[in-house]
């Protein structure tokens, strides 16, 4: 089991008020799934989204990523997790804008002690993987939105992550550039990516193969898509 969450809770103290943003996560993603995580606002989806990434951690139950215990792990543990375990797409694209598509993918590596050929090696091999082989040099006004977003999915791809978390990765796009970009997401999870999408779009989840809405804190539906029964 690539993820396992049990009795997650998150609680946040605001003043007087206790907010209780996860209240008794449970929930088993296997290697390769491909999975939407829906919600209305306020729901938790982003809070999930947040201790998935080991951006934040559980108030109580645990987490476990790819046999790593993640709860109860400090600032810098957590840190050497994310660079290792998961590769994160953002709506924003968070691309340094006066560095080539081809710096920017290599980044990760340059955290992770990579060596320069070798990092040049994998970040052209990734790019070309989602279908920009020819626009390594591009910086990003050079590039359209789509193949902003592609740039971010290769930086995302690069470390090779057992997870990939994607955070609304349609949000800034028009239809037709969304649909090539989940398509893409379809491709990299034939390949055998782990993939983990938070929308709040239906026709984004549909890409999916599973389905998991949260409520108030809550699983309060997790189901297969046509595409994970195999219609």
């Amino acid at each position: 089991m690539l993820i396992s969450l049990h009795g997650l809770q998150r609680v946040y103290r605001m003043g007087t008020e206790v907010v209780r943003a996860l209240d008794g996560v449970d929930l088993d993603v296997e290697a390769g799934e491909y999975l939407a995580v829906m919600g209305p606002s306020g729901s938790g989806k982003s809070t999930l989204m947040n201790i998935l990434g080991c951006l934040d951690t559980p108030s109580a139950g645990e987490y476990i990523l790819n046999g790593h215990r993640v709860s109860g792990l400090d600032d810098t543990e957590l840190a050497r997790l994310r660079n290792a375990e998961i590769g994160f797409v953002f709506q924003t694209f968070n691309l340094l804008p006066r560095t080539s598509a081809l710096a920017n993918v290599e980044l990760p590596l340059i955290y992770g002690g990579v060596s320069r050929r070798e990092r040049k090696r994998k970040a052209m091999e990734t790019l070309e993987r989602v279908g920009l082989g020819g626009r390594i040099h591009h910086t990003p006004n050079e590039l359209s939105g789509g193949q902003r977003q592609r740039v971010a999915i290769a930086r995302a791809l690069v470390n090779d992550p057992s997870l990939l978390l994607a955070d609304e990765p349609t949000g800034n796009l028009d239809s037709r550039t969304s649909e090539e970009i989940m398509v893409l997401f379809g491709e990299l999870n034939a390949a055998g990516n782990t993939i983990v999408v938070v929308t709040h779009e239906e026709e984004i989840a549909a890409h999916a193969r599973r389905v998991v809405r949260l409520l108030d804190g809550r699983v309060v539906e997790d189901r297969r898509t046509k595409k994970g029964d195999g219609r």
